[in-house]
């Protein structure tokens, strides 16, 4: 079947997987994890190569059945986007994960060490827009850690799910590795597992809920969340390679990307001109939209309808609505053509609400402090784009603003060098990726021997504790150290 026509089957129903299966299946992986022990870097590459081979040979059942749960996407964006980058991801894994699980020494009068332990049985719930990659990302990360894995996938995509667990049960034992599918309920009896660990990408709103339910069991929690977004157009920004990434990135799968721009900040002088530059990219992009095969549509008819909704709440309160391209949003193909946004009132539900749609607001400003300041009176976004020189301006954004990363002159950059990926504040907790990912799926133990005739304790339980020469010796370390910092100080 092709990957770019509207699917034709009605769509499946979800099922609800029971919670006794659930329970089945973490008891099944922790008792293997137990009995295994921690496991040889050996066995962990080759679990990582048999995750990443079970997606590869899929590739193409992979994409046909996400463009039909989809009702159109292209296979090239599918295989691009949610399977190449896995490759090079598993090679970084498979190359340092030999180093990382060394002990780290500890500095100090007597001999100790960090163990880096896996946690145990980790829980990655996948989100919708990238199903296969964020569910498979976090678990090579979990496997190089030395984990067991079971993936919640995501009910809105439930030909992709079929295909994805028959891939991995091909390649992977299920007490090493477990794909769960099932209805919204499952999600919520999955986050109430007694996990060691779970990682969760999605919405902020959701992420609460996940927390909340983890957090009963004392389950730590990754959260890997979103948020508007910012672009600040510097003075000095070249206007035409500013509109033509900012372009692509907005309209990377429909605009449905975490990492997406929301919202661009441009100087007054150069908004015609930039505005301008951002229709004609858009439109060259797509010059047509609704009957364009590479025009991805929104996943359903309720975020159709709230991306919509957005677009319309803001012109009905004065927001001026741009469209490079002359058509109507389709309903039936669940597809609104790229918006831009002007003017928009602070009072526009848009202001608030991540779009994860074809739509973006663009702002003036006269002074670069403006947007900064903007930036930071607001939640923290997952990204946030800077499209100019790396002079005093950029410095300054970066000091007085906080998002999960930055990219400059580009968009999803930072996502794609060997660096942390994660948000922070309302955009998330904790970060995966690479040696990141290895540390977030392990337990970092210190372990000290003592070597020395006198141990920690024995000067401060029992009738030491009344000995004249300790009090002396603690009173004279404390006074002695307050005095240290009063000359630091100046005081």
């Amino acid at each position: 079947m092709s990957s770019l026509t509207h699917a034709s089957p009605p769509d499946p129903a979800p099922t609800h997987v029971d919670r006794k299966e659930l329970d089945r299946l973490v008891a099944l992986q922790r008792a293997a994890f137990r009995a295994e022990g921690d496991p040889s870097a050996d066995v962990r590459r080759h679990r990582v190569d048999r995750l990443l081979l079970a997606v590869l040979d899929a590739a193409d059942e992979i994409a046909d059945a996400l463009a039909e749960d989809y009702g159109r996407r292209p296979a090239t964006l599918t295989k691009a986007t949610e399977l190449l980058v896995l490759i090079e991801e598993a090679r970084h894994l498979r190359d340092g994960l030999g180093e990382w699980m060394k002990p780290t020494p500890v500095d100090g009068p007597v001999p100790a060490f960090v163990q880096h332990k896996p946690l145990g049985v980790v829980g990655v719930v996948t989100a919708w827009n990238f199903p296969v990659g964020l569910a498979v990302h976090p678990a090579l990360d979990a496997l190089a850690a030395g984990n067991r894995v079971i993936m919640k996938f995501t009910d809105l995509h439930l030909r992709t799910g079929e295909v994805f667990a028959r891939a991995v049960a091909k390649y992977l034992r299920e007490d090493e590795v477990a794909v769960v599918c099932g209805d919204v309920e499952t999600a919520r009896e999955f986050s109430d597992l007694h996990l060691d660990k779970i990682i969760f990408t999605g919405s902020s709103a959701v992420g609460k809920l996940v927390a909340a339910a983890a957090g009963a069991n004392l389950v730590p929690v990754t959260l890997e969340l979103g948020g508007k977004n910012p672009v600040v157009v510097a003075p000095d920004a070249d206007l035409q390679l500013a509109a033509h990434r900012i372009a692509t990135t907005r309209m990377l799968n429909g605009g449905q990307v975490c990492l997406c721009p929301d919202y661009v900040f441009v100087p007054r002088s150069a908004a015609e001109e930039f505005t301008a530059a951002l229709q004609a990219e858009l439109a060259g992009l797509f010059p047509t939209y609704t009957d364009n095969p590479a025009a991805v549509p929104l996943v359903n008819a309720r975020n159709f309808d709230r991306v919509l909704g957005l677009i319309e709440d803001a012109v009905e309160k004065g927001a001026r609505r741009i469209t490079p391209i002359a058509e109507e949003p389709s309903r039936v193909g669940l597809l609104i053509p790229p918006t831009l946004l002007l003017d928009v009132p602070a009072e526009a539900q848009i202001e608030r609400e991540e779009v994860f749609g074809p739509v973006l607001t663009i702002h003036v400003y006269d002074d670069v402090a403006e947007p900064i300041s903007y930036i930071a009176d607001r939640p923290s976004p997952l990204a946030a784009y800077w499209y100019g020189e790396d002079g005093d301006d950029f410095r300054r954004f970066l000091q007085r603003t906080t998002s999960g990363g930055v990219t400059r002159n580009d968009g999803l950059l930072h996502h794609s060098v060997d660096a942390p990926f994660g948000g922070v504040g309302n955009s998330g907790t904790g970060a995966y990726s690479g040696k990141a990912g290895f540390d977030e799926f392990s337990h970092r133990r210190p372990v000290a021997a003592q070597q020395g005739p006198s141990g920690t304790t024995d000067s401060i339980v029992g009738a030491p504790l009344l000995d004249p020469a300790v009090k002396f010796g603690i009173d004279q370390a404390i006074s002695g150290a307050a005095a240290d910092i009063r000359a630091r100080l100046g005081l």
